[in-house]
């Protein structure tokens, strides 16, 4: 490899989850290939073990190229990857340590999921924003009251500092990572070789209102909820929707919020936010295109909904995670 290539260390912490290693490999590998010439990047697997047979939830232990203490070449970069439970994280005596160490010598480290936990625990995110897999978030403020952890965001940055919501999400984060060393074309061609429908910015939520209303099984609501994301334009007053499923307004409206945790209006105005956070994204569409097919009643409806929910304009929100940025 050419001495200009970046060095990519990605800790597997046992028992890792394989995703959380292979996905940022994988994404750093597609660069290099649809790159084509001298690679630019250079990843090596580190065991934070003292042996490089590194154990995994699907009992099919991975070969690391080398544990913590035998590495010894350049960092660029240094991700430490999760596994299912932040409790069951296991390492080497010294690893620690070690971590600190090269977290100060490269450009950026961070974490994938739950490996912000092992971050935390050297103390390298004191003082940090930072993120981890929703459904550890709040393990993580409690153990470590230093860190203000944000369960929201699927990836942040503080300074050189990159920690990501659970799986996927180091995915986006790496992708990320690719178009700040290599631009967005490149990161994009990236996300369409891994089939990734939709390159998610850091700004994205771990939490989607679509996909939260899949997991309700209330029989009357199941087929109303996945009708709705399509459907934005039509009339969505809680008279409408309670006759769409056919009940009356009063149980309608007692059994959605029980269900959901929310009245109609607010889940309706989830997906419409949402969808307008997708359009702004993706497209490059006038707000007030955006506003009619999200079911809006003008730009100016838009711009409030953002300014109350997100604190930020349309237009400032694309400016940051929009098709032009990084063009």
């Amino acid at each position: 490899m050419p001495h200009t290539a970046r060095h990519i260390l990605i800790v597997a912490v046992p028992p890792m989850r394989t995703l959380d290693v292979f996905g940022p490999a994988e994404v750093f590998g597609d660069a290099n290939w649809l790159r084509g010439g001298d690679p630019a990047y250079r990843v090596n697997i580190i065991s934070a073990c003292a042996d490089r047979m590194v154990s995994n939830y699907l009992g099919t232990p991975v070969h690391a190229d080398s544990t913590f203490r035998e590495y010894e070449g350049p960092v660029d970069t240094i991700l430490v990857a999760g596994c299912m439970g932040p409790r069951e994280l296991h390492y080497e005596s010294g690893f620690l340590d070690w971590l600190r160490l090269q977290s100060g010598r490269s450009r950026r480290f961070g974490s994938i999921c739950t490996g912000a936990f092992v971050l935390a625990k050297a103390g390298l995110l004191d003082g940090r924003r930072a993120t981890t897999h929703w459904n550890w978030a709040r393990e993580l403020a409690e153990d470590y009251p230093r860190v203000a952890v944000d369960p929201n965001p699927i990836y942040i940055q503080d300074g050189s500092c990159f920690t990501s919501a659970g799986v996927t999400a180091g995915i986006d984060l790496c992708l990320a990572l690719v178009e700040e060393d290599l631009g967005r074309l490149l990161a994009l061609r990236i996300a369409q070789m891994m089939v990734v429908f939709l390159r998610r910015p850091g700004g994205q939520s771990q939490f989607s209102a679509t996909l939260e209303a899949q997991t309700r099984d209330s029989p009357p609501l199941v087929d109303l909820l996945a009708w709705l994301p399509d459907h934005l334009r039509q009339d969505l007053s809680v008279n409408s929707l309670a006759r769409r499923a056919a009940m009356s307004t009063r149980n309608f409206t007692r059994l959605f919020k029980r269900e959901l945790g929310k009245t109609p209006a607010q889940h309706v105005e989830d997906l419409r936010l949402e969808a307008a956070r997708r359009q702004l994204e993706l497209t490059a569409r006038s707000t007030a295109e955006i506003a009619n097919a999200c079911g809006l009643a003008s730009a100016e409806v838009l711009r409030r909904m953002f300014q109350r929910r997100l604190r930020v304009t349309p237009g400032r929100y694309r400016a940051s995670f929009g098709p032009a940025r990084g063009q």
